[in-house]
Parts: structure tokens; C-alpha cells; sequence
């Protein structure tokens, strides 16, 4: 499909064409990654005008129960609904299970919302590379709210604060030595902390959110204009989801009055742009021809120690820039 019937589709709003579309630009193919950046700069004029919502947490704390019954409402009040859902892929296989589609069965049947599984390939933070490529092109075909799923086991969780608007937590009302574990990092993370599941232990869920609350209050917030809220609910019974849709509709506004709105995308953007130079770069000396002959043998003497990792990089880093 060529690139300009391929925009005009995603502008239409057919999913096949935006399925298509992420297809493209998730390729490693050199000659796709021309066209998928033509796309995107035919797209990119119709971006932007969605809000960004990251979710995260541990397995078992029904993030896909939330972000289905979120979505149901959402659409229900008009919206539509991207779910771009990055699955944890084996370190050995690099296989994916991919199965948001079948945990969301509701919200994949309805034409306003979009579900793409995507596994994570071992990207920081089990986010895909291509994640914020995927953003864009949703938000050209007319996806207003745009959720980004993310493993959730205990990586780092920058990655997805670093590309959405509002950064969720989820946690259980007896999260355990498990959360406590996640908690650092993710938490001064959070613009919003949700206690799902409160319907099984009412008692524990209160006291859960009241201990985030403490926690919270001995952290500088990531905003100057906003105290990150926590929330209690139960997702499976749709209790209070409609209430946590307020709290960020109320974040959103908050931000746009004090400007920290739109400063928040621009440094993103700028970062995007880092990350892709890294990322080429990268790319770039891996497959330059001397660096891939001498990488066994300089790897080697490294486990070996025979030469220092040091040594070794700065040989390859000399290849890569043709000096001797």
C-alpha cells in the first residue's frame, strides 16, 4: 500500500489502514524505515490533540480489567480509544504471549477503540520501540485518548512517563513485599496511584491508599502545579472508575492553565529526537562491517579477561570511526 493511500486511510479512521500503518514503522527494514518516515511527516499535522494516559503495575493488579471498563465509559461519552499494549517478550525465545485482545474482549469488538499488542523485544521499561511512532499515527486517525499499557514486572518505568501526558500506578490493597520492591522508582514517578480491587478487602485498600499518601507527601512532585492524587476503586464491580476519568480530566486542565500542559510535550518531543539518535547510532555500529569482525574476538578476551571491557570499547569505537 503506498504511503499516501496508507495517510489517507489513517486519516479516515479505518483501523485496517492504522494496523497497517504501525506495521510500517515497527519494521527494521531500512527501505520501510523510509517510508514509515514519510508517513509520519504527512501524519504528524494531525497529531497531538489526544490525551496521553501510561498505565503500569504489577501482573495481577487488573490493568486490563481497568483499562477495558475505562475504555467502555470513554466511548459511551463519545470518545475513542487507542490501547497500545506492550507485552513482556521472553529473553530467550523472544516470544510475546500478546494477549490484551483476549483479556479485552468487550472493548476490541467496538469501533471506537483500537488494541495493539506489541511485545517489548527487551525495550527498557517494557516499552516498545516504536511506542511513541504508534502514539502519533493513532492520534491521526482521530483516537482522542490514547493508552499506553506497559509490562509492569519491574523495570523502569521512565520510558512510558517520558512519552504520556498522565502516568498511572496500579497497585493492590495487599501488594506485599512485591510492591514494596517497585515502589521507588515508579512512585515519584505517579501524577495518579490507584488502589484496585479495594471491593475484596474495603479495610485494606484504605489503608493501602493512606500509606501511598504519606509516601507521596515526602516526595517532591514531578509538577509544580499538581500533588499527585490516590485513588480507591474496583474495576471488576466498575466502581469508581468514573471518578479516577475526572481526576485526570482535572490534572489535564490544571496543567494547561499553568502552561506546564504543553513545556511537558516539548521536552519530550526533544528527548524523542535523543533517543532516536542514540538508538541509530547504536544501530549503526553494530552492523558496520569492521566492528562486526573484530566483535567475537575483543568479546571474548573480555570474558577471558585477557582485556579490559574498557580496552575493547574504545577498539571498537576506533573502528567504527575508521581511525587505526
Amino acid at each position: 500500500m503506498a504511503e499516501a493511500t496508507l495517510a489517507a486511510g489513517v486519516l479516515a479512521g479505518s483501523r485496517r489502514a492504522l494496523a497497517k500503518a504501525i506495521t510500517l514503522v515497527e519494521s527494521t527494514r531500512p527501505d520501510h524505515g523510509e517510508r514509515a518516515l514519510g508517513l509520519l511527516d504527512a501524519l504528524l499535522p494531525h497529531a497531538g490533540r489526544s490525551i496521553r494516559v501510561g498505565i503500569t503495575g504489577v501482573p495481577g493488579v487488573g490493568k486490563s480489567t481497568f483499562i477495558e471498563v475505562l475504555g467502555m465509559q470513554l466511548i459511551a461519552q463519545g470518545h475513542r480509544v487507542a490501547v497500545l499494549a506492550v507485552d513482556p517478550s521472553s529473553s530467550r525465545s523472544g516470544g510475546s504471549i500478546l494477549g490484551d485482545k483476549t483479556r479485552m474482549e468487550r472493548l476490541s469488538l467496538r469501533e471506537e477503540a483500537f488494541i495493539r499488542p506489541t511485545p517489548a523485544a527487551g525495550a527498557l521499561g517494557g516499552v516498545a520501540g516504536k511506542t511513541r511512532e504508534a502514539m502519533l499515527l493513532c492520534e491521526a486517525a482521530g483516537f482522542d485518548v490514547i493508552i499506553v499499557e506497559t509490562v509492569g514486572v519491574g523495570q523502569s518505568e521512565t520510558a512510558v512517563a517520558g512519552m504520556t501526558d498522565v502516568f498511572v500506578l496500579l497497585q493492590l490493597p495487599n501488594a506485599g513485599d512485591e510492591l514494596q520492591a517497585l515502589k521507588k522508582g515508579i512512585v515519584e514517578l505517579a501524577d495518579i496511584v490507584v488502589v484496585n480491587k479495594s471491593d475484596l478487602d474495603p479495610v485494606a485498600a484504605e489503608l493501602a491508599a493512606g500509606q501511598m499518601k504519606s509516601a507521596l507527601a515526602l516526595l517532591r512532585p514531578a509538577s509544580k502545579s499538581w500533588q499527585p492524587q490516590v485513588l480507591t476503586l474496583s474495576a471488576a464491580r466498575n466502581q469508581g472508575v468514573d471518578g479516577f476519568w475526572r481526576v485526570v480530566e482535572n490534572y489535564r486542565h490544571v496543567l494547561q492553565a499553568s502552561g506546564e500542559f504543553e513545556a511537558k510535550r516539548h521536552r519530550q518531543a526533544r528527548y524523542w529526537m535523543w533517543a532516536l539518535i542514540d538508538s541509530g547510532l547504536s544501530r549503526r555500529f553494530r552492523n558496520h562491517p569492521e566492528v562486526k569482525t573484530a566483535l567475537p574476538e575483543l568479546a571474548a578476551a573480555v570474558e577471558a579477561g585477557t582485556t579490559t571491557p574498557a580496552a575493547a570499547a574504545k577498539r571498537l569505537l576506533a573502528l567504527f570511526e575508521n581511525r587505526n
